[in-house]
């Protein structure tokens, strides 16, 4: 969904058919506002531009002044943009923090994980667990954190996991298929145990993922792959938390991925101050 009609359907959403009913009984119509978007938690900012949008959809008179870029630090009690306009200010606040606060928070957990793994060859990426129509914005806010994307969706490259089994010989025609229609699209190929890091091995697999493995799998998996495909790149996904992140990258990964920056990231407190 394009930026501009998910702040249209989320300003829909809150307005109704009524409208803003408190701000519009209770602020006179002429009264001018001036304010600031501070954080109320340190964190990592994302969706500074989004909001400023959201305030110029509700006041399109409004002045924004954006104090932070998206990937920047933020302290508590930093302003991160300053805003001024019309009583429009008001109804626009929570949509605009909802966009801040939910790409914020995810920028902010995403990097807590490449912290967590910094020194070692691994990078930190995201999955597809997105919520619906935000799956864009969710993957820029995890690279405002640092974090590296996955596939954007089902068309940028093959993945294959244990539901996709088609036995031996399918699987060969199969990857042969792929190989002549779509050259240039990477092939994943998902292996929970060292029989299928083998039969990934034999097919040519650009990156093989390691799901759900146990420690020490996951060390003769690598072992193996390493020894046998030098080039071939190595993922581990599945259940994957900040404890004990950094020994899982000390096993030499080239790649960790996440769904919890994305599906399980809580917002970042920020709240718009009147001055």
């Amino acid at each position: 969904m394009k930026t501009e009609d998910l702040i249209r359907e989320a300003l829909r959403e809150d307005l109704g058919g009524r409208g803003d009913v408190t701000t519009r009984l209770f602020v006179p119509a002429g009264t001018r506002l001036r304010g600031q978007v501070r954080a109320r938690q340190a964190g990592v900012v994302c969706g500074a531009d989004l909001a400023r949008r959201v305030f110029k959809a509700c006041d399109p008179g409004c002045r924004v002044r954006l104090l932070l870029r998206d990937g920047a630090r933020v302290r508590p009690g930093q302003a991160v943009l300053e805003v001024s306009g019309g009583r429009g200010l008001l109804t626009a606040e929570r949509t605009a923090l909802n966009f801040l606060q939910r790409l914020s928070g995810i920028a902010t957990a995403a990097a807590s994980y490449v912290a967590a793994v910094r020194g070692t060859r691994a990078a930190i990426l995201d999955t597809r667990k997105t919520l619906p129509g935000w799956r864009a914005l969710e993957k820029y806010a995890v690279r405002c954190g640092g974090g590296r994307n996955h596939r954007m969706g089902l068309y940028d490259a093959v993945m294959v996991k244990d539901n996709h089994w088609l036995g031996r010989d399918g699987f060969a025609r199969a990857v042969r298929e792929l190989r002549r229609r779509h050259p240039r699209l990477p092939l994943i190929m998902e292996a929970d145990g060292l029989a299928q890091v083998r039969r990934s091995l034999e097919l040519g697999a650009d990156i093989i993922l390691l799901d759900n493995m146990p420690r020490s799998r996951l060390r003769r998996a690598i072992g193996l792959i390493r020894k046998a495909s030098p080039r071939t790149l190595i993922e581990v996904s599945g259940g994957v938390g900040l404890e004990g992140l950094r020994r899982l990258a000390r096993l030499g990964p080239d790649r960790i991925s996440v769904g919890r920056i994305t599906h399980s990231a809580p917002a970042l407190d920020l709240g718009l101050d009147l001055l």
